[in-house]
Parts: C-alpha cells; sequence; structure tokens
C-alpha cells in the first residue's frame, strides 16, 4: 500500500499546517484513513480517523479543537488541517489505512519552534 504524505515544515507556536496524504485508488473512496504521530523514540501515537465517506470524524483529545481531518475521494487525497500548533506538536506525521499504523506513509515532519 502506497501512502504519500506532505505538507510538513517548520513553524512558529500558534502557526498552522496542512498536511496532505495522496492514497491509492482503491483506498480512495472505500477506506476508512487514520492520521498518526511518532517523537524520536517513542511508539506511534493515533491523532485521527475519518470514515470513508467523511461522515465521521474521531480525534485524540491532544488535538481536539486543533486539528481538522477532512478528505477528498476524487483527488484521492485525505489532509490533516492543523491550527494552534504548540511545541508539543513536533513529530513525524504519518497517514495510514488504519488506527495501529500498520500501512503507513514514509511520513512528513512538522516542527513546531520559535
Amino acid at each position: 500500500v502506497q501512502l504519500v504524505e506532505s505538507g510538513g515544515g517548520e513553524v512558529q507556536p500558534g502557526g498552522s499546517l496542512t498536511l496532505s496524504c495522496v492514497v491509492p485508488t482503491y483506498i480512495a473512496a472505500s477506506w476508512q484513513l487514520s492520521w498518526l504521530r511518532q517523537y524520536p523514540g517513542k511508539a506511534l501515537e493515533w491523532v485521527s480517523d475519518i470514515s470513508a465517506d467523511s461522515s465521521h470524524t474521531y480525534y485524540a483529545d491532544s488535538v481536539k479543537g486543533r486539528f481538522t481531518t477532512s478528505r477528498d475521494n476524487a483527488k484521492k487525497t485525505v489532509y490533516l488541517q492543523m491550527n494552534s500548533l504548540k511545541s508539543e506538536d513536533t513529530a513525524l506525521y504519518y497517514c495510514a489505512t488504519s488506527s495501529d499504523g500498520q500501512n503507513r506513509g514514509q511520513g512528513t515532519q512538522v516542527t513546531v519552534s520559535g
């Protein structure tokens, strides 16, 4: 399963970033998708889920109210809009086809500093 994340970068606290993840065609309209993150030397941490038809979204308490996940199945892309970023959001972010992150992309680095 090839998932390709992009959109990471460095931002100051309080800033915003939008991550994107392009998924294969057979996944785009049929599978629930997840975002996870990983701190150096730590286990994967689940961030959010979105159902195949976007009717349901779920968030970790640590990001609820600040992050929003969405998807455009026609573009085969899932998004993670991140607002009010904090230093503790600094991590490598992955999209995945499951909440445990077993099938995930290569990740995109988000650094919140300054």
